[in-house]
């Protein structure tokens, strides 16, 4: 397929300003969708995404005839739309510096990275592989031609969402082609090259009266390398609602259950095991909620992966983009109803046309204009990727559930049981 980047230059600008907490950052350009649809694991899969949205008018400014109209949730609830529309504000991002990279990476790895491990245009292979397993650069990381623009760009864009928040300049940041949470200090890992999570959080902490920042981390795969940066800090809680089981990545202690008597409550896991649905997420869901109260963040950082929805080529989970305890259902009580500044991020999802609907439609959602399931996918460059339905629809899987009702039981009092614990850590400071 012939593929150009989306333009992001089509924002009315006649839109009057009103408030900043109105105001969601939309992090895109040309650049960006070029280096990232290079990504060897999600090819074009950024031209994929942002093209959606656009074609949607998503990225423009528009005021609705009617401000008193009501917006339909995905519970069946509607709210009145005093709460029209938010303003989008379409941002290019600011190409990561080495400062901005040495912030969190070692040295060595960015010198390597961003000019030793150099690739050929033609074959794409490395031309001097040198410590490329050193630095991880092989195997599910191996180099690609263009890495170097690449590690800079998805860094600085998610660098650029942070700062759209910790400036007030919106309440609600999107990067899509951020969320690469298995990049470590000195190693790439799990189709991640940049540690840009975790750059974000650095950003976010260095805001006045040392703000707390909850990472939430919704990816099929457990975000180690995120919990493993932020291990010793107060100031950061990271919670990864993941698939954990022998020989999955990432094989790591810290993706189990989170016992109530941890020695550190600031960095929870959460494993659902195979065929977990959208009701399974609804079960847990209050006690997630519980934790995020008790923690009072003033910033939220979600790594939204699309991977855990049902036909993804992973085929782990059976979670649906709509309906209760969906996808869609979780994101509107994130950015809708936590009241924080909340940064979105992208992640894991190998199925591009579904990942596009996700990511679609929780723009939709934090732009109070919910996107409904039954809606047809406009006519666009990759409509075909859409068929066989042509709606935004991603419906459940019918995997056996290996949840069980005892399981999950204890999910919920183990949380609670922590969210206690950190509510008592917080009434102490």
């Amino acid at each position: 397929m012939n593929v150009s980047p989306p333009s992001t230059q089509a924002v009315n600008k006649d839109v009057p300003t009103g408030s900043k907490q109105d105001v969601v950052a939309y992090i895109v350009s040309q650049d960006l969708v070029k280096v990232s649809s290079l990504l060897p694991s999600n090819v074009k899969r950024s031209y994929v995404v942002h093209s959606l949205v656009q074609c949607l008018g998503l990225l423009q400014n528009t005021i609705s005839d009617n401000e008193e109209h009501e917006t339909p949730l995905h519970d069946g609830n509607p709210r009145s739309s005093s709460t029209r529309r938010r303003r989008i504000q379409v941002k290019a991002p600011v190409v990561a510096t080495d400062a901005d990279l040495l912030a969190y990476h070692d040295a060595d790895f960015l010198a390597y990275i961003l000019r030793g491990a150099r690739t050929s245009p033609s074959s794409g292979r490395t031309e001097n592989p040198g410590d490329a397993s050193q630095f991880g650069l092989e195997d599910d990381c191996e180099p690609f031609y263009g890495l170097p623009a690449y590690v800079r760009m998805v860094a600085g864009a998610s660098i650029t969402a942070a700062r759209c928040l910790s400036s007030g300049e919106a309440v609600t940041a999107i990067c899509w082609d951020g969320g690469r949470h298995h990049a470590r200090k000195s190693q790439a890992s799990g189709f991640c090259y940049v540690a840009d999570c975790v750059l974000a959080i650095l950003h976010l902490r260095k805001a006045p009266r040392k703000p707390r920042i909850f990472y939430l981390d919704l990816d099929l795969h457990f975000g180690d390398a995120v919990s493993e940066a932020f291990l010793n800090s107060s100031q950061v809680l990271t919670l990864s609602v993941h698939h954990a089981a022998p020989g999955f990545f990432p094989a790591n202690e810290l993706a189990q259950l989170t016992e109530a008597d941890t020695a550190n409550p600031f960095t929870v896991s959460i494993p659902l095991q195979a065929g977990a649905s959208a009701a399974i997420f609804k079960e847990i869901w209050p006690s997630i909620e519980a934790i995020r109260e008790a923690f009072d963040p003033e910033f939220v950082v979600v790594q939204c992966g699309a991977d855990g929805l049902a036909g993804d080529p992973c085929k782990v989970w059976n979670w649906s983009l709509f309906g209760e305890g969906s996808m869609s259902w979780c994101f509107d009580r994130i950015v809708n109803r936590w009241d924080c500044k909340t940064l979105l991020l992208g992640g894991g999802g190998y199925h591009s046309a579904n990942a596009a609907r996700a990511w679609a439609t929780i723009t939709s959602i934090a732009l109070l204009e919910p996107i409904l399931p039954e809606r047809d996918i406009p006519d666009h460059a990759a409509f075909p990727l859409y068929g066989p339905s042509f709606t935004f629809d991603v419906p459940g899987g019918n995997m056996r559930d290996e949840n069980s009702s005892e399981y999950v039981q204890r999910i919920k009092e183990q949380m609670f049981s922590l969210a206690s614990r950190i509510a008592n850590i917080r009434e102490s400071e």
